[in-house]
């Protein structure tokens, strides 16, 4: 089955606001550092599932999201195909709450380098600032990366 999803990162100059995984028993994600997001759900639009799960993840009130790519997880948690529109916030309003998801923390980009990621978010955070488009694939078994691709537009 094919299930729909956003993944977020929130931008305040050199840092990214990222999410550690470690409040939900039986999480595929424990332990490793996400960006924000979810499903997207019955007969709402991807970007409104990003403004959505942003505020209900960290308080953070955004709005204009920054489409930076697609990403395809083939059988990624075992059953489901999921694909993933990427979006990059530059500008927010609020303040952090106490995450029902995890710990949340503005990481700069050098520490990024050193946190628990999935193997595949270190590739492509790096396109995040790129001026053009992505659609990608990242083939995981077992939490580990087989394979990835990606084209450009």
């Amino acid at each position: 089955m094919l299930k729909l999803a956003t993944l977020c990162y929130v931008r305040d100059g050199d840092r990214t606001l990222m999410l550690h995984r470690i409040k939900k028993a039986g999480d595929m994600h424990l332990g490793k550092w996400n960006g924000l997001g979810g499903k997207v759900e019955n007969g709402e639009t991807p970007e409104a599932c990003a403004i959505r799960e942003i505020h209900e993840e960290s308080g953070l009130r955004v709005d204009n999201p920054v489409l930076r790519g697609f990403i395809t997880f083939p059988n990624f948690d075992g059953e489901n195909d999921w694909y993933v529109f990427v979006y990059r916030f530059d500008q927010f309003e609020g303040d952090l709450i106490d995450s029902p998801e995890g710990d949340l923390k503005w990481i700069t980009s050098s520490e990024l380098e050193k946190v628990s990621l999935w193997p595949g978010d270190r590739i492509f955070m790096e396109w995040l600032d790129h001026e053009n488009i992505f659609s990608a694939v990242f083939k995981y078994e077992s939490g580990e990366l087989l394979d990835w691709d990606v084209t450009w537009y």
